[in-house]
């Protein structure tokens, strides 16, 4: 295994560590996306640059079990050989071209000894997952698309007026009824109910100004997820003014159905005038019902051309209506990032939840909390 100091475009710290979580997971460990966090922040504060550090840092938060450890170490000499990691510099890590350990097969011979030792390699596509969408070259930004078709978004529930069949709850009063006079009145079943579910309707607000340019093709293409998977999903563009993109987003292909909002939205890449874009979906279509009881998600870095109480103000109206408001920042998942926009600062008070949304991993986390809104 080499390493070799190399400019910029390869992967950074934070990535080499993530491919070794996702390498160990392979392996069979135990790994969740809440012991990678742990892992980059513990290696962060016991210092990157410290190889015994980082051993520590891992062995701490990636094992369950002492069983673990013995796959652990050898996975971490061939991932990190003998070398320190470099600290704040990007480096290119020579990975041995090695697969997942196979399954017992059953069989009772013995392999040549590959079969005992832990093989695995960083996944591509997994490393793509946490990069930032607005810094992929055209290679990668094609190779993320195909990945937009792996996301499974689902709609939230609200309850619905009318009943259905339980097997415990209220008793129904008709269809135990009807029971009896089936049994010509001899004592039968006693039939249940509940308060059936239906999904909430979810309108997305993408701000395609010039400062989220980056990520509107990324943010169109989600929302061409949910257009084409969940049902009761209205789409809006927002720049200078306020475009109506559900029905071009309708188109079964992505790269169609993108071309198509293209057509239709005359303001791509131009100021940002945020309140009176929320104002006018509100005016037109948000009190008229599609706004009553949705969950709303906004798109947006909060950069706002005009004064920031209007959007206040919009914002306000939009809480009044809604049952949950999503903003989601391509900014937010990023270190030193604080929310001091005037935009961002005048909408916090009527946010619901606050998220990320500048990568595919963060994407798959803004789908769970819609679902679960």
């Amino acid at each position: 295994m080499t390493v070799e100091l190399q400019p910029p475009p390869e992967p950074d710290v934070d990535e080499l560590l993530l491919g070794f979580a996702r390498a160990l997971r392979a392996a069979g460990l135990h790994v969740t996306a809440d012991r990678e966090r742990t892992f980059l922040v513990a290696a962060a504060t016991v210092g990157m640059g410290e190889r015994t550090g980082v051993y520590w840092a891992g062995r701490a938060t990636l094992t369950s079990t002492p069983a673990d450890f013995p796959a652990y170490d050898e996975l971490f000499e061939r991932w990190f050989g003998g070398e320190s990691i470099p600290k704040g510099q990007r480096v290119d890590i020579q990975r041995p071209p090695v697969s997942q350990a196979p399954l017992d097969s059953g069989e009772g011979e013995a392999g040549d000894g590959d079969t005992d030792s832990v093989q695995a390699r960083a996944s591509a596509q997994e490393v793509l997952r946490h990069r930032d969408v607005a810094t992929l070259n055209a290679a990668d930004r094609a190779a993320a698309a195909r990945m937009f078709a792996g996301l499974d978004p689902r709609s939230p529930l609200r309850r619905a007026r009318r009943h259905v069949r339980a097997r415990s709850g209220a008793i129904d009063g008709p269809a135990t009824l009807r029971e009896q006079l089936r049994r010509m009145g001899e004592p039968g079943r006693v039939h249940h109910r509940r308060r059936g579910t239906r999904p909430r309707r979810i309108v997305l607000l993408i701000d395609v100004s010039g400062s989220m340019s980056a990520y509107a093709d990324s943010l169109l293409r989600l929302a061409h997820v949910f257009v084409r998977t969940v049902p009761h999903v209205e789409v809006f563009t927002m720049g200078t003014r306020l475009t109506h993109v559900t029905r071009a987003l309708a188109e079964r292909d992505p790269d169609r159905a993108l071309a198509a909002a293209g057509r239709v939205v005359p303001d791509w890449s131009g100021g940002t005038r945020l309140g009176d874009s929320i104002g006018a979906f509100l005016d037109r279509w948000g009190r008229r019902g599609m706004a009553r009881g949705s969950v709303v998600v906004v798109f947006s870095d909060g950069w706002e051309r005009e004064g920031p109480e209007m959007l206040g103000e919009q914002m306000r109206r939009l809480a009044a209506l809604s049952h949950r408001i999503v903003w989601v920042n391509p900014h937010r998942g990023k270190a030193g990032y604080a929310p001091v926009q005037q935009g961002i600062v005048a909408a916090l008070p009527h946010i619901d939840d606050f998220v990320a949304g500048h990568s595919l991993a963060t994407f798959e986390e803004l789908i769970e909390v819609v679902a679960r809104a």
